[in-house]
Order: C-alpha cells, then sequence, then structure tokens
C-alpha cells in the first residue's frame, strides 16, 4: 500500500514538471523574426511644430458706453459692420429730450419738428478702427450709461495656451497655422504677436496666453470659437532625410549602416543630425542620396509547433488513422 502511494507521488510530480514545462515552453516560444530595410535617403520638408489649442477673440475688446441714460433714437451700423475711428454709430435722447420731443410730437409736427432743432440729438462716436462684434439693443429702447450700447473689436485673433514647459519655445514673429474646429479642412496662416508676461493657473498647471493672428482673418471667423493652433519652431525646405529608426546612438555619436556596392557588404557610418521631428532627420552631412541605409525591423512570430496535439498529455490522431476514416 505504501509502495502504491510513494509510486503515485511520483508519477504526480512528474506529471506536474512536465506541465509546467510545458507551459514555460509555449510562452517563450515566440521567436525573434529579424528582416533587414533598404531605403534611400529622400530630399523632403521637416517642420517642427509645438501645438496647443486656443479660442477665437477680440486682441482688444471695446465696449460704447453712453455718455448719458435715454432712448436710442437710431443705430446706424449692425453686427460685422466695420467702423473707422469718429464714426458715427447711433444717436440717443436722453431722458429730458426724448420727453420734451415726445410731448410736442403730440402737439403736431411743427412743434415736435421745433424741439427737435432746439433741443439736438446725442450722436455716440466710434473711439477706434474696429468691427462691431456685438449689438444688443435696438432703436426706441432705454439705456443706462451702465450698459454697452456696441461691443468693438479692433481685430479677432486666436488666443492659444501654452504650458510653462513649451513656452520657452514659442517666439515673437513664428509662423503658425490655425484650424478651427467648425472649419477644419481650412488652415489659416498667421503670426505669434504677443506672449503673456504673467502666467495663469489652469487645472494646476501654469499656461502662459499666445496671441497668434491670422495673416487675413476670413469671413466665417467669430468670437469664441475653438481652434488648433501648431507654432512652426523651426522647418527646413528640400533637405536631405532619413527615418529616425534607422539612426544608432553609439558612445555620442549618430551611426547609420550602410550598404557597400561592392561585394554586398555592410559598413557603419557617422553621420551628422540637424532638424528632427520625432519621425524624421535632416542628415547635414555623410550620406547623399545613393547610399543605401539598412534597418533593421525586428518582430516576433509564434514558434511553430509540433504535431496538432493541443497539450503534451493529450494523445494526438494518428496521420494512418485520419486516412483509414
Amino acid at each position: 500500500m505504501l509502495k502504491n502511494r510513494r509510486l503515485l507521488i511520483v508519477l504526480l510530480v512528474a506529471v506536474l514538471v512536465m506541465g509546467i514545462g510545458y507551459l514555460v515552453k509555449s510562452r517563450t516560444s515566440a521567436g525573434k523574426n529579424v528582416t533587414f530595410e533598404e531605403i534611400n535617403p529622400q530630399a523632403g520638408d521637416i517642420r517642427l511644430t509645438i501645438t496647443t489649442t486656443g479660442v477665437v477673440k477680440p486682441q482688444n475688446r471695446l465696449e460704447i458706453k453712453p455718455s448719458i441714460s435715454g432712448r436710442i433714437e437710431e443705430i446706424l451700423v449692425k453686427e460685422g459692420s466695420l467702423v473707422k475711428k469718429g464714426d458715427i454709430l447711433a444717436w440717443m435722447s436722453s431722458t429730458e429730450r426724448a420727453a420734451l420731443v415726445d410731448a410736442a410730437t403730440s402737439q403736431g409736427e411743427q412743434s415736435r419738428q421745433q424741439w427737435e432743432d432746439v433741443y439736438k440729438k446725442t450722436p455716440i462716436i466710434s473711439p477706434i478702427d474696429g468691427e462691431v462684434i456685438v449689438r444688443p439693443f435696438e432703436p426706441g429702447q432705454t439705456i443706462t450709461m451702465s450698459e454697452a450700447l456696441l461691443v468693438l473689436s479692433d481685430r479677432l485673433i486666436v488666443s492659444a495656451q501654452f504650458d510653462e514647459t513649451d513656452i520657452r519655445r514659442v517666439k515673437i514673429g513664428q509662423k503658425a497655422v490655425i484650424a478651427l474646429d467648425a472649419y477644419p479642412q481650412d488652415k489659416i496662416n498667421g503670426i505669434v504677436d504677443h506672449i503673456a508676461y504673467e502666467s495663469k493657473l489652469v487645472n494646476n498647471v501654469t499656461i502662459y496666453d499666445v496671441d497668434i493672428v491670422p495673416q487675413k482673418v476670413p469671413d466665417f471667423f467669430r468670437s469664441g470659437m475653438s481652434a488648433n493652433v501648431e507654432v512652426i519652431e523651426d522647418e527646413r525646405t528640400q533637405v536631405l532625410l532619413i527615418p529616425v529608426r534607422a539612426i544608432q546612438d553609439e558612445d555620442g555619436k549618430k551611426m547609420v549602416t550602410v550598404k557597400k556596392k561592392q561585394f554586398n557588404r555592410r559598413e557603419k557610418r557617422e553621420i551628422q543630425v540637424g532638424l528632427t521631428d520625432g519621425e524624421n532627420a535632416e542628415v547635414i552631412s555623410g550620406l547623399t542620396q545613393a547610399d543605401v541605409v539598412i534597418v533593421k525591423v525586428q518582430g516576433y512570430s509564434p514558434v511553430k509547433r509540433q504535431g496538432t496535439g493541443t497539450s503534451p498529455f493529450m494523445p494526438s490522431r494518428s496521420r494512418s488513422n485520419d486516412r483509414n476514416r
């Protein structure tokens, strides 16, 4: 009885060891599949950008508040109207004038005209060149001196937000590309015009507002629109480019593997790298378009299993039996 029990324990241990070995083998059976790709350096453009989001808004927003409280007699502009400094935007009557003119009107046209000639309307004049972006009132309404009759904008810009880790890369005068969420297919060229000197804390992140001025403001620009902004930190045109994955760092040197024309051999060659965008790199020296660069492509493929059994403990079907069937 004791001998049978020992034999059973030995068999169980053997089965357990075989099972563990099978699991380890199946886990590590994926072998490295290494191939090599041949690449020719190509001439092209490369651009290093800083991407962020922003909002369309007036660079300088000016509320036009009347100097008197009273009734609006006439508004000469509408939203979207372009105005010049000194243009008359509206006419108003003070509360006293409105009362006198209304009383005179009840006495007849001659009386009304007499009082209007004596007691002139008050003009509301534009203090700047700009565009009317808000017109909340209509003629006949009464407003106070604390209310904005109109809102003017000198020009619409995109106010972009950059965190403190990126703001060092932004400089006044850099080119930018604007894409509105509402019109993603329309790319608008712009210029970095102003960088805020004071930061703001947004969601525990220190950010700086940067004004991006469009070179030409499209008709569909509206204050409050969301935008994606790419500020071009640096760019090169028609330079020699290779993929970043073809470059190896060896002792602080940038090296590539080049295919030699004679005897189909390979050699390591040092190159000088310029601008890099994370995908491609500019080659300043060390390569020409005639060179062939070897790039190692390393993948993984499972090792084929012998037989059709799914477990070492399960018997495989005999091919002879299959044929007999």
